[in-house]
C-alpha cells in the first residue's frame, strides 16, 4: 500500500503547484507579457515548477511585461536577463509544451483505454506505460512546435512555413531530452519505487501520479537544459 503520508506529499505538492500557477496567471492579467505565448509558458510551468517559477517569474519574467517597457522606454529585458536565465526560460518554452501534452494524452488514455492499444500496448508493447509514452510524446511535440512557432515567427518576421519549418528545428531535440527526462524518472517511479517497494501501479487517477509527473518534469528541465543551452548560443533558438 501506498502510505498516508505519502499521498500527503502529493497533495500537498500538487496544491502548491495549482496556487502558484494562478498566482502567476492573475498577474498575468495586470501585466501582459509582450510575447503573448508566455502568458501561457508561465502559468503552466508553475504547475511543476511551483515556487522556483513562480520567483523567476517575479524576478525576471516581470522584465518583459508591456508594461514595463511602456514606463520605462529604455527597458531592455534581455540585457537586464543572465544567459543562464534565457536558457531557463528557453527550456520553459518545452516545459509548456511537455506538461500540456501530458496531461492531455495521459487524461485522453485515462478516459478511453483503446488508445493506449492504437499506440501499440499488446502488439509492440506489454508494458502498457510505453504506449501511451508514445501517446505524450506525440502531443508534446506538436504543442511544443507551436509554442516555438508563435515565438520565432514573430521575432523573425517569417512567413507561416518558414515559422513551422524553424520552429520544428528548435524544439525537436530540446523536446526529446525534456522527455528523456521525464520518461527516465517515471520509468523509476514505476517500476522501482510504486511496484517494487509498495507493490502498486501508478496511474493517472492517482494525486501520486501527478505528484511524480512534477518531479519528472523537472527531470525534464535539467535533461533539456544543455541542449537549450546549445540552441541558444548556436541562434536555432532565440534569447528571450
Amino acid at each position: 500500500m501506498i502510505p498516508i503520508w505519502l499521498r500527503d506529499i502529493a497533495l500537498a505538492c500538487l496544491g502548491v503547484g495549482f496556487v502558484c500557477a494562478v498566482i502567476i496567471a492573475i498577474d498575468l492579467t495586470r501585466h501582459p507579457q509582450r510575447m503573448w505565448i508566455m502568458n501561457v509558458v508561465w502559468p503552466v510551468n508553475g504547475l511543476f515548477g511551483t515556487v522556483l517559477t513562480l520567483w523567476l517569474y517575479y524576478r525576471f519574467g516581470r522584465l518583459a511585461a508591456r508594461d514595463a517597457t511602456e514606463q520605462n522606454k529604455h527597458s531592455d529585458s534581455k540585457r537586464e536577463t543572465p544567459f543562464p536565465v534565457m536558457v531557463a526560460k528557453g527550456a520553459m518554452h518545452c516545459g509548456a509544451g511537455c506538461t500540456l501534452g501530458d496531461i492531455i494524452a495521459e487524461s485522453l488514455v485515462l478516459a478511453f483505454p483503446v488508445i493506449a492499444i492504437w499506440a501499440g500496448w499488446k502488439s509492440l508493447f506489454s508494458e502498457k506505460m510505453f504506449a501511451i509514452w508514445v501517446v505524450d510524446y506525440l502531443f508534446a511535440f506538436v504543442l511544443g512546435v507551436a509554442f516555438q512557432y508563435f515565438t520565432i515567427k514573430p521575432m523573425r518576421d517569417l512567413s507561416p512555413g518558414a515559422g513551422v519549418v524553424q520552429a520544428v528545428k528548435a524544439d525537436t531535440l530540446s523536446l526529446t531530452a525534456w522527455q528523456i527526462g521525464m520518461y527516465g524518472f517515471m520509468a523509476i517511479a514505476q517500476f522501482a519505487i510504486f511496484r517494487n517497494l509498495f507493490g502498486v501501479r501508478l496511474e493517472p487517477s492517482m494525486p501520486e501520479f501527478w505528484f511524480m509527473m512534477q518531479i519528472a518534469m523537472l527531470a525534464g528541465f535539467f535533461t533539456s537544459y544543455p541542449v537549450n543551452w546549445w540552441l541558444i548560443e548556436a541562434g536555432v533558438k532565440e534569447r528571450m
